[in-house]
């Protein structure tokens, strides 16, 4: 935790901030290493402090040893940044924008004296602290790395209880209670288990439909281990699918392993959603693929930085990204594979491994 506070600090220097104030829950537990669901993190040259209410003061006290632990109430979260900010001379004091709510903002603006001001930070969602997150360390990477082994299980289980006659609902719970009986924390999001027609919707969070014979079923699910995620798509047949829906899977697979090999730091964001957009649309589904190639994981499913056409930022070495081209047909079927990757000063390491052929289960 302390080389991530020397690290932010430089980051200060640089953006001329003299003080910090992180409310962002990941953002605070991946500085101070504080796992409360209560607390706001002061940052000045010199102090890291964190601020939280009676029930977590000891608990804060045990996780983050290199901060200063100030007991507030929910009410006096402003007054106590302002006490602290007096008492150091700081007259700005830079915040997460795309963290705080306009409450909350409005409840520290009220609190700081006249001459001491609110900076934002971060409108493009992008603040300080996540700059430092894209890149994980070998603890972040070996707890992302259990993350994925649990989903690896989990898909190679619910092959074995997949069948005509449950609903999604039912193959989503079975997902999430093995997940967590291999360790995971929670899920890492709603489940999503689309079948038939509905797994032409991107985020077809499961449902009470019964799944029937014929039909793909995608399974997008991911695990919280330590608090760090992963997030794996498989695309399934459940009997024999229409040769169109085999089609489609088909060049999907091809467009998402030729990302899966070829992304690498220091290719932008926009190249790398090329490496699987451009095999989709030369085989004419361009307009059927609407999302992004992938994004970042790590303690949020979904975080910095972006395989999007519209990213022009280069991938760093040690990110974690996902993969995961689709193309969707409304009122026929869709299909999606995911994976999730580290990328590496050399190429990239794949990190989860379930199989990606077409399995057609009974």
């Amino acid at each position: 935790m302390t080389d991530r506070l020397a690290r932010l600090r430089a980051l200060m220097t640089e953006q001329q901030v003299e003080a910090l104030l992180v409310t962002g829950e990941a953002n605070r537990r991946y500085l101070s290493g504080f796992t409360g669901s209560a607390g706001a993190l002061l940052i000045t040259p010199d102090d890291a402090l964190l601020l939280t209410d009676a029930r977590y003061v000891e608990q804060a006290a045990q996780q983050a040893p290199h901060f200063r632990v100030v007991p507030v109430t929910h009410t006096t979260y402003g007054r106590t940044v302002a006490e602290e900010a007096q008492k150091r001379g700081v007259r700005r004091i830079a915040f997460e924008a795309h963290r705080l709510t306009y409450a909350a903002y409005s409840a520290y603006r009220e609190a700081l004296p006249e001459g001491v001001e609110l900076v934002p930070m971060g409108t493009g969602g992008m603040g300080l602290v996540e700059r430092l997150r894209v890149v994980k360390d070998d603890g972040e990477l070996a707890l992302i790395r259990k993350a994925a082994a649990i989903v690896d299980a989990a898909f190679e289980h619910i092959l074995s209880v997949l069948r005509p006659g449950l609903t999604e609902r039912e193959v989503a719970w079975e997902l999430e209670a093995f997940m967590r009986k291999q360790g995971a924390e929670r899920a890492a999001f709603p489940i999503i288990v689309a079948s038939g027609p509905r797994s032409a919707l991107p985020h077809g969070v499961a449902s009470d439909r019964v799944i029937g014979k014929g039909e793909l079923v995608t399974l997008d699910f991911g695990a919280v281990y330590q608090g760090y995620c992963s997030d794996l798509t498989r695309t399934v047949a459940v009997g024999e699918p229409p040769e169109e829906l085999k089609k489609i899977y088909e060049i999907v697979r091809q467009a998402q392993e030729r990302g899966v090999a070829h992304v690498k730091a220091g290719m932008t964001g926009k190249e790398a959603d090329a490496l699987c957009r451009d095999v989709i649309a030369a085989a004419g589904y361009g307009e059927q693929f609407g999302h992004s190639t992938g994004h970042g994981i790590g303690l949020e499913v979904h975080e910095a930085p972006s395989l999007s056409a519209r990213s022009e930022e280069p991938l760093p070495a040690g990110a974690v990204v996902t993969v995961e081209p689709g193309i969707y047909l409304p009122g026929v079927g869709g299909v999606r594979i995911e994976d999730d990757v580290v990328l590496t000063a050399t190429g990239s390491e794949c990190l989860t491994r379930a199989p990606k052929d077409l399995i057609m289960v009974t």
